[in-house]
Order: C-alpha cells, then sequence, then structure tokens
C-alpha cells in the first residue's frame, strides 16, 4: 500500500502531530511575549507543564469529539464552531487548574500567559483545518475549467459554487443566474439577470441547473444562449453519489413538489411492519425504497415474479424484509400470510397495467386486478390492518379500456369497503416516469437503435410524474386518509407526447430520427383525466386532493364480481358495473 494514500488512522496521526506542534509554538510564544523576548529560567518548567497540560487536554477532547475525522479538504464553519468551542473549554480548565493549585504546583504561574496562548492555538489550530479548503479555493480562480452559468437558489448556489471550487475543477463557476440579487456575490461569483447574461454571454461553455428548480422552466431560456453542456445538480440531501449528471428527459419532466411531507410520511412509516403487493415492480419497488428510507421496523415483499422479488428483497439493505412469492388470486395463501406476518400497514401496487395486453387478455386481468385486490382488502380487514393504500391510475377516470375499468371497480370497492376496523384509501396518479413498458424507455430505446420513434397520435397527451416523487406522494396520502378516500396527485400539465418525442431526439442530439404516427391502440384515449365529475375536495397539500366519493353496496358489488368473472361477456359486465365505460376497440 502506498505511504501516502490517506487513511483514517493517517490522517489522525497526523493532525495530533500538527495540533501538538501548533501548542507547543503558542505557549512558547506566549512566554516569550509575556517577558519581552527573554524567558527567565525559573519559568521553562512552567513551559513544559503548560505544554503538556494543554495538549494532553485538547488531543483527548478533539479524539473524543471526533474531530479528527473531519476532513481536511471538506472543513466547515461548523467544525471551526467545535474547535472553538473545544478550545476555550481546555483554556478554562486550565485556568482553574492554574487558580487551585496557584500556591503549589503553579506557584508563580504568569497568569497572562493563559489569553494570549489560546489566541495563538486558536489561530495556528485553524489555519492548519482550513489550510487545504483555502487553497484549493483561491486556486480554482484561475479558471481552469469551463466558464460556467450556475442557475440556483442563493442558498443551492452557495453549495454549488462551493462544490464545483472544491470538487469538480473541470467547472468553473463564471456567473450567477438570479434576478432578484443583482449585483451581489456569492463565494466571489457575480449575480446577474437573465438580460445581461443574454447580452454579454460569450465564453461560457457549460450549465449548471439546481435540481430544485423545474427544469422546463428555464430550457428555452438556456437554449437561446447556445450552451449545448446543461448538468443537473443533486444536493447532498438527495443520497446520491454523483453530484453532478447529464441532462435527461426526467429532468426536464420532474416536478419537485413544494408541499412534500417528510415528517408526516415518517410517522406513518416509522417502526411499522409494511406488506408491499407488487413489490418488484416499478412502483412496488420504490415503495419499498421509501419504506426503507423513513425507517420501517419490516417488509413484507409480496410478488409473483421471482426475478423481480429477488432483485428488491437483495437492494433492501438496512431494515428486516421477509420475501414472499405468491400470487394475490389465491385467497387462502393471502390470508396465510397476514396471519402470519401481522402487518400494520398495506400498500398494494400488484397488478397487471399494460393497455394493450390487459385488452388481448380480459379474463386474467380481470383476476388478477380485481380480484387479487379484493382479495387482498378482504385479508387486510379480517387480519387488523390499520391501513391499506391502493395505487389506481388516471385510465379509471372515463375508462375507454378494460384496464382502466378494472382499476376503476377496485377503487369502488376499496372506498366501499372501509369502515370495518381497515382505514382503506386510494391514490389515483397517471404515468410514472421510466416505468416499465412506458413510453421513454421505449423512445430511448428506438433512438438507440436509429429510429424512427412511433407515437400513436400527433394530438395524444399523458400527464407525468418522477415515480419517487409519486411515491413520496403516496405515503403522504396514506398518512393523511382516513379511510374511504380516493386521493388525486397534482399531476402538472398534460404533456403532448409527440413534444416529449421531439424534446427526447433533440437531447440526443439525433436529427436523422423521425417520427411516425402509427395510430390509437386498442382501448388507447388521446388524453387521460384525473376527476370523473370535475369535483373535488382540498387537503392541506395541494398536491393532493380528494375526489368526490361514490356509493355501491359492497353486497351488489361482490355479487356483481362474481357474475363478472363467470360471465360469458364480461365486457358488458365491465359496463354494468363501471357505466362510464366506453369500450374503443
Amino acid at each position: 500500500m502506498n505511504i501516502f494514500t490517506p487513511t483514517n488512522l493517517k490522517r489522525t496521526l497526523f493532525f495530533i502531530v500538527l495540533d501538538l506542534l501548533a501548542i507547543a509554538v503558542s505557549v512558547y510564544i506566549a512566554f516569550l511575549l509575556r517577558f519581552d523576548f527573554s524567558i527567565p529560567d525559573q519559568y521553562i518548567f512552567d513551559i513544559y507543564k503548560s505544554f503538556f497540560i494543554l495538549g494532553l487536554m485538547r488531543i483527548t477532547l478533539f479524539y473524543i469529539l471526533d474531530i479528527y475525522k473531519v476532513s481536511w479538504r471538506y472543513f466547515s464553519f461548523k467544525d471551526q464552531v467545535q474547535i472553538t468551542y473545544t478550545l476555550m473549554s481546555s483554556t478554562i480548565v486550565f485556568t482553574l487548574l492554574v487558580y487551585i493549585f496557584r500556591e503549589s504546583f503553579f506557584s508563580g504561574y504568569p497568569r497572562s500567559v493563559i489569553p494570549i496562548e489560546f489566541m495563538l492555538s486558536f489561530l495556528l489550530i485553524l489555519f492548519s483545518r482550513a489550510s487545504k479548503r483555502f487553497f484549493l479555493e483561491i486556486y480554482s480562480k484561475h479558471k481552469l475549467g469551463k466558464p460556467t452559468l450556475i442557475i440556483a437558489s442563493p442558498q443551492k448556489a452557495e453549495e454549488i459554487t462551493r462544490v464545483l471550487m472544491k470538487t469538480y475543477q473541470d467547472y468553473w463557476p463564471a456567473v450567477i443566474w438570479n434576478d432578484e440579487m443583482v449585483g451581489l456575490k456569492i463565494n466571489g461569483v457575480p449575480i446577474k439577470s437573465y438580460k445581461t447574461i443574454k447580452e454579454c454571454h460569450q465564453g461560457l461553455e457549460s450549465v449548471i441547473i439546481s435540481n430544485e428548480y423545474k427544469l422546463q422552466d428555464y430550457y428555452d431560456a438556456l437554449k437561446a444562449l447556445n450552451i449545448d453542456e446543461i448538468k443537473i445538480f443533486n444536493s447532498m440531501e438527495y443520497e446520491t453519489q454523483n453530484m453532478l449528471e447529464e441532462l435527461s428527459i426526467e429532468n426536464l419532466l420532474a416536478r419537485h413538489p413544494k408541499d412534500l411531507d417528510k415528517s408526516t410520511i415518517q410517522n406513518f412509516i416509522k417502526d411499522k411492519t409494511i406488506l408491499v403487493t407488487g413489490a418488484g415492480g416499478s412502483i412496488g419497488s420504490e415503495i419499498c425504497r421509501q419504506c426503507e428510507k423513513y425507517g420501517a421496523k419490516q417488509l413484507i415483499l409480496l410478488d409473483h415474479s421471482e426475478f423481480n422479488l429477488y432483485s428488491i428483497e437483495q437492494e433492501i439493505k438496512t431494515i428486516s424484509t421477509v420475501a414472499i412469492m405468491e400470487n394475490i388470486r389465491d385467497l387462502n395463501l393471502i390470508d396465510k400470510t397476514f396471519e402470519k406476518y401481522k402487518p400494520e400497514v398495506v400498500i398494494h401496487a400488484a397488478a397487471y397495467k399494460h393497455v394493450p395486453l390487459v385488452e388481448a387478455n380480459i379474463t386474467e386481468a380481470i383476476l388478477n386486478n380485481i380480484v387479487g385486490t379484493k382479495n387482498v382488502i378482504d385479508s387486510a380487514i379480517k387480519y387488523g390492518v390499520e391501513k391499506f393504500v391502493m395505487i389506481s391510475t388516471d385510465k379509471a377516470v372515463r375508462p375507454t379500456n378494460v384496464m382502466g375499468t378494472t382499476k376503476r371497480i377496485c377503487e369502488l370497492y376499496a372506498q366501499n369497503s372501509n369502515g370495518k376496523g381497515t382505514d382503506i384509501v386510494a391514490v389515483r396518479f397517471g404515468n410514472v416516469l421510466g416505468s416499465s413498458g412506458s413510453v421513454i424507455p421505449k423512445f430511448k430505446k428506438q433512438i438507440e437503435e436509429g429510429g424512427p420513434i412511433t407515437v400513436t397520435h400527433p394530438d395524444i397527451t399523458r400527464y407525468f410524474m418522477l415515480i419517487p416523487e409519486a411515491c413520496e406522494l403516496v405515503l403522504q396520502a396514506g398518512a393523511i386518509g382516513n379511510g374511504g378516500e380516493i386521493f388525486i396527485l397534482d399531476m402538472g400539465e398534460p404533456v403532448k407526447i409527440v413534444d416529449l418525442a421531439k424534446r427526447m431526439l433533440e437531447l440526443s442530439g439525433r436529427d436523422d430520427i423521425e417520427i411516425v404516427f402509427s395510430g390509437l391502440r386498442p382501448g388507447e384515449k388521446l388524453y387521460e383525466e384525473l376527476l370523473i365529475d370535475e369535483s373535488d375536495t382540498k387537503t392541506e397539500y395541494e398536491s393532493i386532493t380528494v375526489a368526490q366519493p361514490t356509493k355501491y353496496d359492497i353486497d351488489k358489488l361482490n355479487q356483481d364480481i362474481d357474475e363478472l368473472v363467470k360471465s360469458n361477456n364480461q365486457l358488458k359486465k365491465l359496463q354494468e358495473i363501471v357505466p362510464e365505460f366506453q369500450h374503443k376497440k
């Protein structure tokens, strides 16, 4: 191993030696200053005593308080405050010792040395810690990297410029775009308005924008500057390995809901046993990650796909998990699982969701989506689950396909089964970015293969949301639900799929790929809706509303579901249960 390779032990030993040297120098200079650079012989022993006692106290305190674990390169103001308090504490204790033993061990000790030594140690020890950061930040001003435009709030701009100066030497922060703080500087970087930047932006080679902003609000303005390289800055609080990531279509469509209430979610999840159906799917797996993040006691992972179940089980590391491979259509197995593990919360994400496949497999969709959901709800009630949260879809609103109709019946069953001891809610939202079989992975694959990109219709639109955003809002809705609600997530404005395809081509730099229109598929709508009757109720959160309830006698619904399963004309029976179902073949 290279002797210069940094390790925790080497860093600790290095700073112990450096601190002892700083204390020794400070004590000696303090005595020199006290006696006008001519220290009487009788005070030489006092120098040794001071060094030994102060050195022992400070090194011990630094070690106990983990000051030696602070990275030299990332020494911060908070670390500076901690060192200051430690130095003050040790100096106060030393002063008390001098006073208590003034007639014996410290007889004749020159007390004016104490404040002088404190100031010198303070300066030397802090300088030794801050020197590397100071050097790196001054060095970065030599403009070795690409001149970069920063787009961020003042707080994030401070973080971005600091990180660039220390870590990403390929980028030099040249200017910050913030129209409200023009004329100020952050870490020496000037803040200018967009108008000023647009008039004199020559030389800017890249843009870094904080992920706190909706990038789509800035994208067209950035394109006007003719800067091709755009990076997204992920703050350290977002637990990502790479703070700078390439611009993607997901970044452009991300919404970043402002009223995400993490404390409410944590109170809902923390220390609970949670069962997630469809745990290996796009939504289910992210729900599992969020439950781990918010401190669930145990996760019961239920899925009928062996590979998906194995994948998510291997990913969850910090909390207890149980992997259950079974089909929600089997009520006997579901009952045994609930009886054995006694979940307190159930998140039901298992469903067949691909519209064309469901159109071709109607009976399987009815059994999985409707009967499976009924089984899980019935078991949850039977075994005293506290809260049941069902994932629904915007396709359940005035459905034109079988998939949406099955989910609407699931909503009806969830809403009208409430009141039996288990709070049952449903959460309805649109498409999530990057889920299996969704349009974005399909377009990416088509671009990689050289095209063409196939869009079903030039006017077709869809709602989009990032999977993590949707899942956190699902948990937040579940937390505030009292039972019987169908919550609706604010999906923002719908996006034209052809515009999405054009933007993805633009981002990929491929202007040689054409877009072709293939025609609407069976059951496909030109646009999706989130409300049936255009009336909803607000919650305390702007991103979450509640649809008006639909009453349906639960005994009648159970009878209708039994008849649906046995029916020779299942489409007709689906329309009887959901009158607004207008099937598009």
